[in-house]
């Protein structure tokens, strides 16, 4: 059934539940490559990538016909039982080739939040402990557990009381480290925080904390959820420090804008999920066959156009030319980033809600919300064009000036 439009928003505001108070309301009719189109024949450049996810673009047409093939020839069978799935299997081959050893073991999820629950319950099994670290700023997704060690008290007050025995430390601080002890099961860290405002820990700091995890005996999880698959100018962010976590979580742009997610470990760390008891750990719809197909179809494109080298280079140019900006303006404190995951720091909350309102009048998705607070995101395909790049560019410079 085709709705008008002013019907479509008010079933949309009726009958599916808001998240916030002022939803961006944009009535999508299609996307394709950088663009959302809207119904009413507006093009919107998405500088956002629909949260990190379409790393290369919407639509893409290698994925769609993935999802074409594998959907002619089965849906759901069993996910997690006695099947054995080709795009599975061939899914967790490949991702187990990307990432550095001893990483080889993948359990796939729907999204990241599954995927760092099940990390944290693989690491407190393996290592029979249940203290839990996190850090202040982090945010590791919405469900109860991975909600248990998202550092910021705004999301996790709300639904408390959540997980006991979780300490929370200062991002980016090594003297905080002793904390990590011999009763710690697991440590879990984004390589560079996102929601918490694009902050990058510096390279000390991530040695330290893999050194003090051995130490003790704890599990290192990287949460790659976010930073994953190009997006930080590397294939994956752990290479720009040459540590490795016992345990990668993975989502986002893995589906190619299908949803799915993943947690990867060591043998012996992940086969514990299959004793005392079997089936410790069951999921129905993680690793969809057609969610799987669109992902390798997806990891063709990235590695096959190098979109981290891309990635690298555009966002090279484009923190060049916010830094400019800010020379020219009071209103931005700091720009920051790593490949095409940018953070423009204003200097108050105001300042950034305006910046990213006359974005999007002006037909430019940016990423703020009312918990990041002073910083703007600045994240668009990984294979967005240079003259998307100066089209963006003219608008966040308007905007600017009209701050």
């Amino acid at each position: 059934m085709a709705w008008r439009k002013e019907e479509l928003r008010r079933l949309f505001l009726r009958h599916v539940c808001q998240t916030s108070s002022e939803p961006l309301g944009l009535v999508v009719e299609r996307a394709s490559g950088s663009f959302v189109y809207t119904v009413d024949g507006e093009a919107y450049l998405d500088f956002m990538s629909g949260i990190a996810v379409n790393n290369i673009g919407h639509t893409h047409p290698k994925v769609v016909s993935a999802i074409v093939e594998q959907a002619q020839k089965y849906l759901h069978v069993m996910v997690y039982g006695e099947y054995v799935l080709e795009p599975q299997v061939t899914l967790a081959k490949r991702l187990s080739e990307l990432l550095p050893e001893p990483l080889d073991v993948v359990y796939f999820t729907n999204s990241g939040t599954e995927a760092n629950e099940g990390a944290l319950k693989v690491a407190k099994k393996f290592t029979r402990r249940s203290k839990l670290i996190a850090f202040d700023g982090s945010f590791h997704g919405d469900t109860h557990g991975s909600l248990s060690v998202t550092g910021r008290s705004v999301y996790r007050e709300p639904f408390e009381p959540l997980l006991t025995n979780v300490t929370f430390l200062p991002f980016n601080d090594v003297d905080a480290l002793g904390e990590i002890d011999e009763q710690t099961a697991a440590v879990i860290v984004e390589p560079i925080q996102g929601e918490g405002g694009i902050r990058i820990p510096s390279e000390r700091f991530m040695r330290e904390l893999r050194s003090r995890c051995d130490q003790v005996g704890a599990l290192l999880i990287f949460d790659e959820v976010q930073t994953g698959f190009g997006r930080t100018g590397r294939m994956f962010a752990l290479e720009h420090w040459g540590i490795v976590p016992d345990i990668i979580t993975l989502a986002k742009a893995l589906g190619g804008g299908m949803p799915i997610g993943a947690f990867v470990g060591r043998a012996d760390v992940m086969g514990t999920l299959s004793q005392e008891p079997p089936l410790s750990h069951v999921t129905t719809f993680g690793g969809h066959p057609v969610c799987c197909a669109a992902a390798l179809a997806s990891l063709d494109v990235i590695i096959g156009e190098r979109l981290w080298e891309r990635a690298n280079t555009v966002g090279e140019y484009i923190i060049g030319r916010l830094r400019k900006l800010k020379w020219g303006s009071n209103l931005i404190l700091d720009v920051r980033g790593l490949g095409l995951l940018i953070g423009i720091e204003f200097a108050h909350e105001g300042a950034a809600r305006r910046f990213v309102s006359q974005s999007l009048k002006r037909r430019l998705i940016l990423g703020w919300t009312l918990h990041s607070e002073r910083v703007v995101r600045v994240a668009p395909p990984l294979n967005v064009s240079d003259d998307e790049v100066e089209m963006a560019m003219d608008i966040m410079e308007k905007a600017l000036r009209e701050n």
